[in-house]
């Protein structure tokens, strides 16, 4: 059975892309090292490492490179787990992990943060940014608390909260484009215009669902995962990104500009969490917090 503390030990050889860079970082000599990594190959009965053909650097294998996800991902669980069994029984001194894609509904779980620190200054917040897909791996392997997720997204089998805020979707365009003049914009405006649009899969789809678009017809020229490098990308002219409203600075001193799509097209979201899963005493108490700010906006 694989040793979490062997585990560690191969993350900082993969890190360091040396044996000896990391036995000196792990204060250990080199051979000790050497035969745990094969005492690892050997249990697992694979190579997880080659050296690189010009250097001396150790490359991982492909069964390497799984391994380096799950055990980063087993390790991650570990010390979250460790650190809520081993806490004050009385005093909230742990984390809450959130995960989510780019929204402005984040901003209703940053006051609830807040809000929630003011009581406890112990408590701590890791934030995770990521699409649906990824969100929901983490969330299954209880490496999160909670996803913040964008509809229509399948959330059947986790608990959920309907957050009091929607996105819009529109078209991200520098100030100097012809479409500034347009109030709202439409699928015909798009045939023409080169269009990065996110990575996410059910994107297109919704979109096309919901205005019956000729997806086909579209100069898509690329795809982004987090909003603020595509907006980058439309600064330097590259062309215009489809995107939600409110997630990059568009005053009338900034460069860019969003004009909203017509017919209006506005997306609920969601707070998730596991069903059937004890949240910890931390998560339970930001959850409260964010119940109460949802009533109070309602």
């Amino acid at each position: 059975m694989m040793d979490l503390r062997v585990l560690r030990y191969f993350l900082t050889v993969v890190q360091e892309e040396s044996i000896i860079a990391a036995a000196n970082a792990l204060h250990m000599t080199q051979p000790t090292l050497s035969r745990q990594l094969k005492d690892l190959e050997r249990e697992l009965g694979t190579q997880l490492f080659v050296r690189g053909h010009k250097s001396q650097k150790l490359i991982l294998t492909d069964k390497g490179q799984l391994l380096r996800k799950r055990a980063e991902d087993l390790l991650l669980l570990a010390d979250k787990t460790k650190m809520e069994i081993q806490q004050d029984e009385q005093l909230l001194n742990g984390a809450v992990h959130i995960g989510g894609g780019e929204s402005e509904g984040m901003r209703l779980l940053a006051k609830a943060a807040k809000n929630l620190q003011r009581k406890y200054p112990l408590v701590r917040f890791y934030i995770y940014s990521g699409n649906a897909e990824d969100v929901k791996e983490r969330l299954d392997k209880g490496l999160l608390d909670f996803g913040l997720f964008i509809e229509p997204t399948s959330l059947q089998k986790y608990a959920t909260l309907k957050l009091p805020y929607t996105d819009s979707w529109g078209l991200l365009v520098r100030r100097d484009s012809l479409l500034t003049a347009k109030e709202s914009i439409t699928v015909e405006d798009l045939f023409d215009v080169p269009l990065l649009v996110s990575s996410q899969k059910t994107t297109l789809r919704n979109l096309q669902q919901s205005f019956a678009w000729p997806v086909e017809k579209l100069n898509i020229i690329g795809k982004y995962n987090l909003i603020f490098n595509a907006a980058l990308l439309v600064e330097e002219g590259l062309g215009c990104a489809l995107c939600l409203d409110k997630l990059v600075a568009t005053s009338e001193n900034s460069s860019l500009k969003f004009i909203p799509l017509t017919p209006r097209l506005e997306m609920k979201l969601d707070l998730a969490w596991r069903q059937f899963q004890p949240l910890s005493r931390e998560a339970a108490a930001f959850l409260q917090e964010v119940e109460l700010l949802c009533h109070q906006v309602l």
